[in-house]
């Protein structure tokens, strides 16, 4: 592209819709260039052409914002909305039961991906929200999901960096592995207040056909949990959920 070598008009649009993070959910027109590493003069053209489609959306303080148009889009992702649909009836049940968060997630790339989530009024705050990404080494969905992984993606998130989230956090390699071991073997994975100091999670594998497709969680208050008693639990919706996918509980 002429001033721009080798950023086509695709790659300057997705550069626009990732400048956005959860951290910085409304931009101005110089911070979208900023962060897109782009002219402003470029930016103004296709952002106008984004608020058309209905991708971005302009507040009265003039800032732009992802508009709903983009999101009706990103429901159609068959991992998303199809899973959300089957799992929301089992993720309920699961609340009732223990009135504690219920987490579902799946995994894309070295990351995973929080697809729904319930939160209890009194159950511990967490860091997570739906839509949201997450190390999987440290979370009880994201063990599940690494546990079951081809071996390639363990190796690569093995071969770190480990980002360490509290001092109980799992960083080194041969620990971790030993970890995913006894995941595979016992059939659920517990994550002690390694993502922060006050929680415990303890989740499950979701299967489908295919294989391990998402893994379901609850996450509880350290001071009050009790994960021989509440890994059944979440053993036996992953096994609901599992059998409404067409898949094979183990």
């Amino acid at each position: 592209m002429r001033g721009q070598p080798g950023r086509t008009v695709t790659s300057r649009v997705l550069a626009l819709l990732d400048a956005f993070s959860p951290a910085s959910p409304a931009l101005t027109l110089s911070e979208l260039a900023r962060r897109a590493g782009l002219p402003l003069s470029t930016v103004h053209r296709r952002v106008a052409e984004l608020l058309a489609w209905g991708a971005l959306e302009r507040g009265g303080d003039g800032r732009y914002r992802i508009g709903l148009r983009l999101w009706e889009v990103g429901s159609l992702a068959p991992r998303g909305l199809g899973l959300r649909e089957v799992a929301l009836p089992v993720m309920e049940d699961l609340y009732e039961v223990t009135h504690e968060n219920v987490q579902l997630a799946v995994r894309q790339g070295l990351e995973l991906v929080f697809i729904e989530r319930i939160a209890g009024r009194r159950a511990v705050p967490v860091r997570t929200r739906v839509g949201g990404r997450f190390a999987l080494h440290a979370t009880g969905v994201g063990l599940v999901l690494l546990a079951h992984a081809p071996a390639e993606v363990q190796e690569r998130v093995l071969a770190g960096p480990l980002e360490r989230y509290t001092a109980l956090t799992v960083t080194d390699p041969g620990r971790l592995r030993r970890c995913l071991a006894e995941v595979r073997r016992v059939g659920y994975a517990v994550s002690d207040r390694q993502v922060t100091m006050d929680a415990l999670s303890v989740a499950a594998p979701v299967r489908a056909p295919e294989g391990v497709v998402a893994a379901l969680s609850l996450v509880v208050a350290h001071d009050r949990a009790d994960p021989v008693a509440l890994a059944p639990l979440v053993q036996a919706a992953g096994r609901v959920l599992s059998r409404a996918l067409g898949g094979t509980p183990r």
